[in-house]
């Protein structure tokens, strides 16, 4: 039996004093009210209303009943506003800081969408998965090895110069001995992980590169600005590339992509954001664009 319901029924009619003034205000059908009440009534094992009359009286064990379901349609009605208050509670999410204030802003809008309220953390790849596990934050976008990842973003070379070619090769940054030549790789610190950051120096090493032409810079804005005026290139996304108003190309002969995966300290957490939220964290993070960007 419906105990909340049926005390529900049980107040409105005894309120209003009519079986269907009460359903009305309960917003149920009559019929419904009544079939609630005689299962309460069964269920209590006395009569709540006296149905001798035309009007609904209560009975005098209906009038000792009153306060003790109007107590637990309170509690009933407190505790779906608590649960309204936690749904809404902002589940706390730790970020790449290459998604930007427009990314996130579009993320939270269609989140709210699905009734799943965010918080963002900008951080690093480490930090994010520190922040996880010390409990400071629900979840993370984790940075994974992109074939490990729900979500990848392929990464390619940016400079200020439109490359000739639809690639560009590591090779032709050699240089003779001039040191004042040598172009340099820039990478960001969201790329400083292992599976991409020794992959890029592994191909540095192939393509006969001096150590220092790739280069990890301690903020993206640094990266930016030692390629802005000068040869150099960016590791980058396409989207990246084009909020920064470069020329992008995939490398060539290597393929180079962030992945990206949710940790959270909750099972549920990482669910809910895989389930509802998997095109919008596409989005979000740029997954999937691979068109060449100026």
């Amino acid at each position: 039996m419906d105990l909340v319901g049926s005390c529900r029924a049980f107040v409105s009619v005894s309120e209003a004093g009519s079986f269907t003034a009460g359903a009305a205000a309960a917003r149920i059908p009559q019929p419904v009210a009544s079939r609630r009440i005689a299962a309460l009534e069964r269920h209590l094992g006395e009569r709540l209303f006296d149905r001798s009359t035309r009007r609904a009286r209560l009975t005098p064990f209906g009038r000792d009943m009153l306060a003790s379901a109007h107590r637990l349609v309170r509690l009933a009605d407190a505790m779906e506003d608590d649960a309204g208050r936690a749904k809404r509670r902002p589940l706390l999410l730790a970020v790449p800081d290459t998604c930007t204030t427009r990314d996130l802003a579009e993320l939270d809008a269609e989140a709210r969408g699905h009734e799943v309220f965010l918080e963002f953390r900008v951080a690093g790849p480490a930090e994010r998965a520190e922040l996880v596990r010390k409990q400071e934050v629900a979840a993370a976008l984790a940075a994974v090895p992109a074939e490990e990842g729900a979500w990848t973003v392929p990464l390619g070379l940016a400079g200020e110069t439109e490359p000739e070619d639809r690639v560009i090769h590591l090779e032709t940054l050699r240089a003779g001995r001039s040191a004042a030549a040598r172009r340099r790789v820039w990478i960001q610190p969201e790329d400083d992980v292992p599976h991409l950051r020794d992959r890029l120096f592994r191909a540095r090493d192939a393509a006969g590169l001096r150590p220092a032409q790739v280069v990890v810079a301690g903020t993206l804005t640094a990266a930016a600005a030692s390629v802005f005026g000068s040869a150099d290139l960016l590791l980058c996304s396409a989207g990246q590339a084009r909020e920064l108003g470069l020329a992008w190309r995939p490398a060539g002969g290597i393929r180079l992509a962030r992945g990206f995966e949710v940790v959270a300290g909750l099972g549920d957490d990482a669910r809910k954001l895989r389930a509802r939220l998997r095109p919008a964290i596409a989005r979000c993070l740029g997954a999937g664009e691979t068109e060449v960007a100026r």
